[in-house]
């Protein structure tokens, strides 16, 4: 009995493990993500193609310029959140490192929710934005709660 106790503590600890770097997998994909959205709204806003993802005319894009400046690089931060978290996990810190990881992809989640929710049609840009993010969050508690 003891050794099935054993085993079963052994194969509940793999699962953490496995769940969890599922979820900071995840975690770096949605900030790198972010770090191309950071690219498209700050650096490259105005271009016919970041024009065409964001359906705006050259007008819109010339006049909303500094909004979407100041709004890449909002996504640029929470990346940076993330993968300073992920970075602080192998280095003994695991309970600030998940934190970080936690309050970057929540916000990078809640902000796709209400982009999801102003309507717009945008609808599809926000999947984009909150999947994995979502997924992240969703592994890293799993993880957490099998641990």
């Amino acid at each position: 009995m003891n050794c099935l106790r054993r085993m079963t503590r052994s194969v509940n600890r793999v699962q953490n493990e496995c769940m969890t770097v599922v979820g900071l997998v995840l975690a770096g994909l949605a900030a790198l993500l972010h770090v191309y959205i950071f690219y498209m709204e700050s650096i490259a806003w105005t271009t016919p193609r970041v024009r065409a993802v964001f359906r705006t005319s050259e007008d819109e894009a010339r006049v909303t310029k500094q909004l979407a400046f100041n709004q890449g690089f909002y996504n640029l931060f929470l990346a940076v959140v993330v993968v300073l978290g992920i970075l602080l996990l192998p280095l003994g810190y695991s309970v600030v490192g998940l934190a970080l990881v936690f309050v970057g992809t929540g916000s990078m989640l809640a902000a796709a929710l209400v982009l999801l929710l102003s309507g717009g049609g945008l609808a599809r840009a926000a999947l984009t934005q909150g999947t994995l993010p979502g997924l992240a969050v969703v592994a890293l508690v799993v993880g957490l709660l099998l641990g």
